[in-house]
């Protein structure tokens, strides 16, 4: 299995740090605002590492946090006049909610940044101590240009950093591109004891913290969107490795985003779609397949479009699932090898949905008595790629049509040939053929 890592720039082979294991840690959204479908695409991406390591054998313990405390939700709360922990809370719960209906796995934990003061107040004082980090009138800073390596994930150059829009300038920094550890209390502002002073923390040192406290200094995956790679995920590798000494991750592995008009989606432009929204107009399945059908790393425009064209596509998927209700069979194995050769390059799902597509076209060419073993390999897949198949306790309609079909059988041994031919006009006009042979009739969906 290979993966695209961001920081060597190439796909790697995968190399668990211990074997049989994976460790993973992946940036889950800012509890500011409703979750939207770009959020969703960050999940999914984490729900499918998880479900493919599983699918591999893997023992997997995947992180995805919370962050319920920095100035976008402090903004948001007094917006909205809330207190900042009720606001964190009912996005959690939005969040989780939308989770459990897109049927993505839940992680080992979903840590909060406000669950692990002391661990984040113990990493700032290693970085203290080590000369990485320094106070100023109760906010600690790091100093970047003391971590030599900095930029190595996003390529950005220091220079460049210098001058560039994105970087505030503090008169508290000893450098404009020293970045806060920690924040000293402002009027009205939540905040805890620290040996600097009350305050709370940056939004970076929460995840180096929380990380490294659940997953070891060093651990085997590290992902979120791509808008993450800077600042963010600069400054946690800056944070952990200069208190550490040790690489952060083995493996960055970065989601692009989900954009309306090729802009990124986000509450400042009030340009995203709330998932609910979306979730009360389309089936979860075919927003998983909307989704799945782009790889990971391709930036997705939204597009109405082709989510009306990827319900056309589940609701495919679900006539060949419930036409062959019953079915016995078993996985075929060597399509299960071509499934993994499509995700084994690093989570190919593009590939991985068309071959599905495949099969389904390929099983109703085939006899019935071989139609099972077709059903149970798309059924694998389907499972491994987190679909949800509803086991509905309706007849199926392979069981409508052996009925149907007897019955015209039974008409054609009375000689009552007229309705026994109309009843195959009827059938073939609903895009079902078929034939008759000397082993009986057998049908398949045209």
């Amino acid at each position: 299995m290979i993966l695209y890592d961001t920081l060597s720039g190439k796909k790697k082979d995968f190399k668990p740090i211990k074997e049989g294991e994976v460790g993973i840690y992946y940036c889950g959204m800012t509890l500011q605002e409703a979750p939207h479908v770009g959020h969703m695409r960050a999940a999914l991406t984490a729900d499918i590492l998880n479900r493919y390591f599983e699918f591999k054998g893997y023992k997997v313990k995947l992180l995805v946090n919370f962050t319920d405390i920095d100035d976008k939700v402090l903004e948001s709360a007094k917006l909205e006049g809330k207190d900042f922990r009720e606001l964190a809370s009912f996005y959690e719960e939005e969040y989780t909610r939308a989770s459990e209906r897109l049927n993505i796995q839940k992680p080992a934990l979903y840590p909060r940044a406000t669950q692990h003061i002391k661990e984040i107040i113990e990493l700032v004082e290693r970085l203290v101590e080590k000369g990485f980090g320094y106070e100023v009138e109760g906010n600690v800073f790091f100093r970047v240009r003391k971590f030599k390596p900095y930029g190595r994930l996003s390529g950005k150059k220091l220079d460049e950093l210098h001058i560039g829009a994105r970087v505030s300038v503090d008169e508290m920094k000893q450098d404009p591109l020293d970045f806060a550890l920690w924040k000293a209390v402002k009027p009205g502002e939540p905040y805890w004891f620290s040996p600097w002073g009350k305050g709370r923390p940056g939004w970076h040192i929460e995840c180096s913290a929380m990380s490294t406290h659940y997953l070891g200094e060093t651990f085997d995956i590290h992902g979120g969107g791509d808008d993450l790679i800077f600042p963010h995920h600069e400054n946690e590798i800056a944070q952990a490795e200069a208190a550490t000494e040790k690489p952060l991750a083995n493996y960055w592995v970065h989601n692009a985003m989900l954009t309306i008009k090729d802009e990124k989606m986000s509450k400042s432009l009030q340009n995203f779609i709330p998932i609910n929204s979306l979730l009360e107009e389309y089936d979860p399945n075919a927003i998983r397949l909307y989704l799945l059908q782009a790889h990971y790393r391709r930036q997705l425009n939204y597009n109405r479009e082709m989510l009306k064209q990827a319900s056309s596509g589940w609701e495919h998927i679900k006539i060949f699932l419930e036409r062959t209700r019953g079915y016995e069979g078993k996985p075929i194995a060597s399509y299960l090898e071509e499934f993994e050769k499509n995700m084994d390059d690093d989570l190919g799902t593009p590939g991985a949905i068309a071959f599905v597509f495949d099969l389904i076209s390929k099983a109703n060419e085939v006899s019935k008595n071989d139609t099972g073993d077709y059903r149970e390999t798309i059924y694998l897949i389907l499972g491994t790629l987190g679909f949800q198949i509803e086991h509905e306790e309706s007849i199926a309609l392979g069981e409508v049509l052996d009925k149907i079909l007897t019955l015209r059988s039974d008409l054609r041994k009375e000689g009552n040939y007229k309705m026994a031919d109309k009843i195959r006009v009827v059938l073939l006009e609903a895009g079902i053929a078929i034939e008759d042979t000397r082993d009986g009739t057998t049908w398949r969906v045209k």
